[in-house]
């Protein structure tokens, strides 16, 4: 389960937090219910803001959630879950860029992966995967087409990128991705005029995505040789923050020209949480809504504005090596473990199953107290934030 936008309970309020529950077990089980049990280990928070936009624009109808029953990952209980067409869209495109994940593995020889044997299974998997999530995106009229090509058009682009070279010409093929899986969104919800404004949120968002993505994994790709953008390119961190900063504020413009029936869920996900992901990611604590309030300098956090010389742009301490990955069925084994010991729900803390990135729990308490004055579509009033 791995995404940016992870939400804690502290930020929901009771009715946002059974939502997103709801949205995050339908892609799961509308993973198992068209693709099989296996392709279960490929749900991830990202994934399900598509069902998220999906229900936010369509009219409310009875249809829209069913009682699922007893899981581990819920300590056994039922819950209502979302299902229809939004789930079954984020599943397709789960299971598409889920496959060229291993595919990047396999050519990364990552863990046992470098084994050949496994590694001819592991590619088998892929390329299944690539085919349901085909069969079902076309029932529901995506072509899913568009991801593969970004896909295989990243490998190339990061072969020719080198000092000097963009960093957004390295994230377009995410952005192009992620655009056209959020302008589905509209057609789903038979509102095509949604499609523009959506689209550019999604491309923003496929441009956060890969920011953070490299930004989290600079050191750890630096010890390991690994290829990064930033160093690739040789962007520092200060411009990163720019262009993560500017990608939430365009996200945040975009969904404004949307037409939702209820926007609740929406807006605290990607006008809030993406704040907080991007402070997460550059090791910043202050509150996203803090700096709309207190101007630029803000933004940086209790560290102040970055200096221009060199060293560390953020001021705060190397971070600790990182332990390698996993391959990709270490990374299953391990995920089964989180599913049979609920620490994906209600740990405060766990170590990602492929990544071993340190995790929140969904339903954790976070230790944000910058925000008690939030509830939910109301704090934008007492945060003087401008989304």
């Amino acid at each position: 389960m791995f995404g940016i936008v992870r939400p804690c309970s502290h930020r929901l309020t009771e009715g946002l937090k059974t939502e997103w529950m709801a949205h995050l077990c339908g892609l799961c089980l509308a993973l198992r219910s068209d693709h099989g049990q296996l392709a279960r280990v490929v749900t991830n928070y990202d994934g399900l803001i598509v069902s998220v936009l999906t229900e936010a624009q369509a009219e409310r109808s009875t249809g829209r959630r069913r009682t699922a029953g007893p899981c581990p990952l819920r300590a056994m209980r039922t819950a209502p879950v979302a299902q229809g067409e939004g789930a079954r869209l984020a599943a397709a495109v789960s299971l598409v860029l889920a496959s060229a994940k291993v595919r990047d593995h396999v050519a990364d020889r990552d863990g046992l992966l470098g084994r050949k044997p496994v590694a001819v299974a592991a590619r088998r998997i892929a390329r299944s995967w690539d085919r349901a999530g085909a069969r079902t995106g076309a029932s529901l009229g995506f072509d899913t087409a568009v991801l593969v090509d970004a896909v295989d058009r990243q490998g190339g682009i990061e072969a020719l990128a080198g000092p000097g070279t963009s960093l957004l010409t390295v994230t377009e093929p995410t952005e192009t991705a992620t655009a056209a899986a959020f302008a589905h969104t509209a057609v789903l919800a038979g509102k095509p005029h949604n499609m523009a404004p959506l689209a550019e949120a999604g491309r923003l968002f496929g441009r956060l995505a890969h920011l953070l993505d490299a930004v989290e994994d600079r050191e750890t790709d630096a010890a390991a040789g690994a290829w990064n953008p930033l160093a690739a390119t040789g962007t520092d961190l200060v411009e990163a923050r720019r262009l993560a900063d500017d990608a939430v504020h365009g996200i945040r413009l975009a969904l404004r020209e949307v037409d939702f029936v209820d926007s609740k869920l929406v807006h605290v996900l990607l006008a809030h949480e993406l704040t907080r992901s991007v402070n997460r990611s550059f090791r910043t604590t202050e509150c996203g809504h803090a700096h709309d309030a207190a101007g630029p300098q803000a933004s940086y956090g209790p560290y102040g504005p970055p200096p221009q010389h060199g060293g560390n742009p953020y001021g705060f301490p190397p971070e600790p090596p990182r332990p390698q990955p996993r391959g990709f069925f270490a990374g299953c084994a391990a995920f089964l473990g989180l599913c049979c010991t609920c620490k994906m729900c209600c740990a405060d803390e766990y170590e990602g199953p492929w990544s071993r990135k340190k995790r929140e729990g969904c339903c954790s308490d976070c230790d944000c107290d910058c925000c008690d004055c939030c509830d939910a579509c109301e704090c934008c009033e007492c945060c003087s934030c401008d989304c």
